[in-house]
């Protein structure tokens, strides 16, 4: 078993490659998000429903979305994602399971989905 895991690799290795991209989406945004100032952040909420109303789907608008509340996190509660999270994220808006170990930041994983997912206003 080992040596086809070697050559085509564990299904989780496989979906890690596959949502890599989108991680490193959110992470190449970092830095736009971070040189608007509070209030400019606060309507970037406004402008993603507006996305969404113009009939883009939440998996596009995902990396906005994440970069938007990772920096949130940042200048509210001092903490910033990391990429390890991020990847966690994407796993539960997916609905996957991610598996985290204690400390790890579960609680703040969930942050980004929920962020994300409110944006369509269902409650």
């Amino acid at each position: 078993m080992g040596f086809f895991k070697s050559i085509f690799g564990t299904y989780s290795s496989k979906e890690l490659k596959r949502i890599e991209p989108i991680k490193q989406q959110v992470m190449d945004l970092a830095d736009k998000y971070a040189e608007m100032d509070d209030a400019d952040l606060k309507a970037q909420t406004d402008i993603l429903k507006q996305r969404l109303a113009d009939g883009e789907t939440l998996d596009q608008i995902l990396p906005d979305a994440f970069a938007v509340c990772r920096e949130a996190s940042t200048r509210v509660l001092g903490i910033r994602h990391y990429p390890v999270q991020i990847i966690g994220g994407i796993a539960l808006h997916q609905g996957r399971i991610a598996e985290m170990k204690t400390g790890e930041g579960k609680t703040l994983v969930a942050t980004l989905p929920v962020y994300l997912n409110a944006l369509e206003g269902k409650g």
